[in-house]
């Protein structure tokens, strides 16, 4: 990492608990081989005390901050504009520190979910129709996304559905009426979807080896989303690869979040390739 010095401008990740996050990691890394004069660090803080950090942010030497659970939502009443998808998500994860010292807020969560499953994928959006599991913050973002850039149908499902049955109603009342809630448990609807997507977090953690849903399900003309990257496979996209389906993992979505983060905060292209080593070394452990 190259030295700070006056001009070294800042960015820091708002949220609590960080242990578990390698965002400090891929974006060091990509201003490193980008040639940029920036750090990149953490700041565990709660909703509590949100407003004191962020209106210190607007004088000091930052490019704008990253913001993570439990942030994402209080942090828009801090802020002096919004791009309009943050605005209609109603959260934000990214904010652009303005020279005047103006706060801008976006949501680049949904846009990396929507550059991987096009550029890795091969998935056109407006052409597709999705059945989601889980509608808690990647859910939401990803629906969010696919209703703004033109899906056809979304349906939703949560283990808790009071979850699935808010999301529903925020895409069709802010983005499209395009969403349907699906009770937990029900997979009927899958058979309708060209795009399968796991959002759930089951697959990962202390849930490696289990799948949300049912192998009975999953078919071989369809595709398989799991936002997850480790394990590189989980049993999800382990069971749809099985039945010589095509898949993939949240890698590219963590990738191309951070990376629409860089463009927003320099107004210079991210250095992917990197990024994308960076991640891989550290899930292998090096």
């Amino acid at each position: 990492m190259a030295s700070v010095d006056i001009n070294t401008k800042m960015v820091t990740l708002l949220g609590d608990p960080l242990k578990q996050s390698f965002a400090a990691q891929m974006q060091n890394s990509g201003y490193e081989a980008a040639g940029l004069n920036m750090i990149y660090f953490y700041t565990e803080v709660n909703n509590e005390h949100l407003g004191d950090v962020v209106n210190g942010i607007r004088y000091m030497n930052f490019a704008g901050f990253a913001v993570t659970k439990p942030n994402k939502v209080k942090v828009l009443q801090y802020l002096d504009e919004l791009d309009p998808l943050c605005e209609k998500m109603g959260a934000s994860n990214t904010v652009v520190r303005t020279p005047e010292g103006k706060l801008v807020g976006y949501n680049t969560d949904g846009i990396g979910f929507i550059r991987s499953i096009q550029q890795d994928g091969g998935i056109k959006v407006d052409e597709n129709t999705y059945f989601c599991i889980g509608a808690g913050g990647a859910g939401r973002a990803m629906c969010s996304a696919l209703a703004y850039y033109g899906a056809k149908k979304i349906y939703i499902t949560d283990f808790v559905e009071e979850s699935s049955k808010s999301l529903v109603e925020d895409i069709n009342k802010n983005f499209a009426p395009v969403a349907e809630y699906v009770p937990h448990g029900d997979f009927s609807k899958v058979a309708e979807v060209s795009v399968v997507m796991n959002a759930s977090g089951i697959g990962m953690g202390s849930h490696i080896g289990e799948n949300p849903m049912p192998k009975e399900f999953i078919a071989a003309d369809k595709f398989y989303f799991d936002a997850c990257y480790n394990p590189d496979k989980t049993q999800f996209l382990l069971d749809a690869e099985a039945a010589g389906a095509k898949v993939l993992n949240g890698l590219g979505m963590s990738l191309y979040q951070g990376a629409a983060q860089i463009e927003h905060w320099t107004g210079k292209e991210a250095p992917i390739e990197a990024m994308r080593q960076c991640l891989l070394d550290i899930i292998a452990g090096k």
